[in-house]
C-alpha cells in the first residue's frame, strides 16, 4: 500500500472531431501563464490539496504525517496543523477504546463553508487489523475506514462516519444534501445524508472507483471507476445509473461551470480528455505527461490545471481546442492541484513533502 504504486493500464484514444466548447470561456485563465510564486514545505507529504473558495487551503497527508494542514490562501502561511488523532467512542463508537489515528487522502468543503470532509485510506488502533492496499476487491477483506469532519470554526474533528474500504475522494453536493465516498476496496460509492447524519445508500460502482463531482444543480453526480473504462453518472434522486465510455483507467474528473462538459485524466496513458454531456460524445483529447493524475478547472471554464505524476510535470490545457497552453517542472510526483479562485492561484501537491503554488499571470 504504501509504494504509491503506478498503473500499468495502456490506452490508444482517438481524438473525435465533435467539440462544443463551454459558452461561459472568457478566454483569460487560459490565455495567462503559470508563475511560481511560492514553495511551502514542512511536516507534510500531501496526497492531495483543496480550495475551499472562501480563503483557505488543505492539504491532506496520509499516514506518513498523521495530519491535515490548513493555508491561508492569500498569504500562503500555515494556519493549522490538525492532527488525525480521533477517540472514537466519543461518536458514539464504543467498541473501540483509546485513540486512533487515520490517513487523510482526500478533502472537500461543505457549500456554506462551515465544514471540510476529510477521507481516511485506513484507521490505525486497537480492533483495526487488516490495513489497505492499493491492489485489493471487497473479497480481501481489509478494514473499513471513517470520513472525518472538521469544524473550521474550531479547527477539531467534530464527526464520524463509517464508510467503506479505503476510502479515497469525496464530494458534497451544491444543496448540501448528500456527501459523496468512493471506496477504493469496496468498489462501492457511500451516500451519506446530511439531515440524517448517516449513509443513507450504498451503490455498486466496480473496480477502484475514485474521482467524483456533481452538477451544478445538484441532480447527477459522477463517479470515476479508475479500473475500468467508464465514469458512472448517478441519478441523485432516484439512484439510477448510466454509464458513459471514456477510455482505459480514468481517474480525476470536474465539470465546467455550467455543467456542460465533464473532463477526465486517464492516468495510464497519460491523457485529458472531454465530453458533452448532453450528447455524451467525446469533444477533445490531449497528452500532458505519463500518468495524468489530479485535475483543476478556472472559475471561468477555459483553463485545465493536470499533474502529471511520472513526468514530475503540471499542464495548463485550453478547454476551447484542448490544446497545451504550457507545462512547468513541477516536482518529484506531483500527486494532488487545486485551482484556488479569489488569488486566482494553482497549488500542487507534491507527495515526497511539498506544496507548490503558481500565480495565473
Amino acid at each position: 500500500m504504501r509504494n504509491r504504486p503506478t498503473f500499468l493500464f495502456v490506452a490508444i484514444i482517438a481524438l473525435s472531431p465533435f467539440f462544443t466548447p463551454d459558452s461561459s470561456a472568457q478566454s483569460t485563465s487560459a490565455s495567462t501563464k503559470m508563475v511560481l510564486v511560492n514553495t511551502i514545505n514542512g511536516n507534510i507529504t500531501p496526497k492531495s490539496v483543496t480550495a475551499s473558495g472562501t480563503g483557505i487551503v488543505s492539504a491532506q497527508n496520509m499516514m506518513y504525517r498523521h495530519s491535515v494542514t490548513i493555508y491561508d490562501a492569500t498569504t500562503m502561511k500555515l494556519l493549522k496543523t490538525i492532527p488525525d488523532t480521533v477517540k472514537l467512542s466519543k461518536f458514539g463508537l464504543t467498541q473501540y477504546s483509546g485513540s486512533y489515528q487515520g490517513a487523510p487522502v482526500e478533502g472537500a468543503y461543505s457549500p456554506d463553508g462551515q465544514y471540510l470532509y476529510v477521507t481516511n485510506y485506513s484507521m490505525y488502533g486497537k480492533g483495526f487489523n487488516k490495513e489497505g492496499h492499493d491492489v485489493c476487491s471487497p473479497s480481501s477483506n481489509y478494514d473499513k475506514s471513517y470520513l472525518y469532519r472538521i469544524n473550521l470554526k474550531t479547527y477539531r474533528i467534530d464527526a464520524v462516519y463509517p464508510v467503506g474500504v479505503v476510502p479515497k475522494v469525496v464530494a458534497v453536493t451544491p444543496d448540501n444534501r448528500f456527501i459523496l465516498v468512493s471506496n477504493w476496496c469496496s468498489y462501492d460509492l457511500n451516500v451519506i445524508s446530511v439531515a440524517k447524519q448517516k449513509v443513507y445508500k450504498t451503490i455498486k460502482i466496480g473496480p477502484y472507483p475514485r474521482g467524483i463531482v456533481v452538477s451544478p444543480d445538484s441532480k447527477s453526480a459522477y463517479v470515476a471507476e479508475m479500473g475500468g473504462t467508464t465514469v458512472h453518472e448517478i441519478n441523485l434522486t432516484t439512484f439510477k445509473q448510466r454509464l458513459i465510455e471514456v477510455g482505459i483507467n480514468p481517474r480525476a474528473i470536474v465539470l465546467s461551470p455550467n455543467g456542460a462538459n465533464l473532463y477526465v485524466t486517464l492516468n495510464s496513458s497519460g491523457k485529458v480528455a472531454g465530453f458533452q454531456l448532453s450528447t455524451r460524445k467525446r469533444i477533445g483529447t490531449v497528452t500532458t505527461g505519463k500518468a495524468a493524475r489530479s485535475l483543476a478547472i478556472s472559475t471561468d471554464g477555459t483553463a485545465l490545471f493536470v499533474v502529471n505524476y511520472e513526468s514530475g510535470t503540471m499542464s495548463k490545457v485550453r478547454t476551447s481546442d484542448f490544446k497545451v497552453m504550457q507545462t512547468v517542472d513541477a516536482c518529484t510526483h506531483p500527486i494532488g492541484v487545486t485551482y484556488e479562485p479569489l488569488t486566482d492561484r494553482t497549488w500542487v501537491a507534491c507527495y515526497l513533502g511539498q506544496i507548490k503554488i503558481y500565480a495565473n499571470k
